[in-house]
């Protein structure tokens, strides 16, 4: 019989297993805060205060890790992003 614990350490391997991938968004001199926040809530369903806080660090660190997942889940959101202008990637 397993242990709550056994099957919580099961399940933490397999997300960390199935969410490998991340869409990495890159800082521009282009697209404007309001514009990146918007994308981010329209493309990967962030709230106000995710998209803004994430606009913020692209801004100041130069990168920021905008969702997770299974590639073939972040591969049309990331496609998306591209295709409104911003510099994404998929790591």
């Amino acid at each position: 019989m397993s242990t709550k614990k056994e099957i919580q350490e099961d399940v933490d391997v397999l997300e960390q297993e199935t969410q490998k991938h991340e869409i990495v968004l890159h800082n521009d001199d282009v697209n404007t805060f309001d514009f990146v926040i918007d994308s981010l809530i329209d493309v990967c369903e962030h709230t106000l205060e995710q998209a803004e806080q994430c606009t913020i660090l692209v801004h100041y660190k130069g990168k920021c890790t905008v969702k997770t997942g299974e590639y073939d889940f972040l591969k049309p959101r990331c496609s998306k992003l591209l295709s409104l202008g911003l510099s994404a990637e998929i790591v």
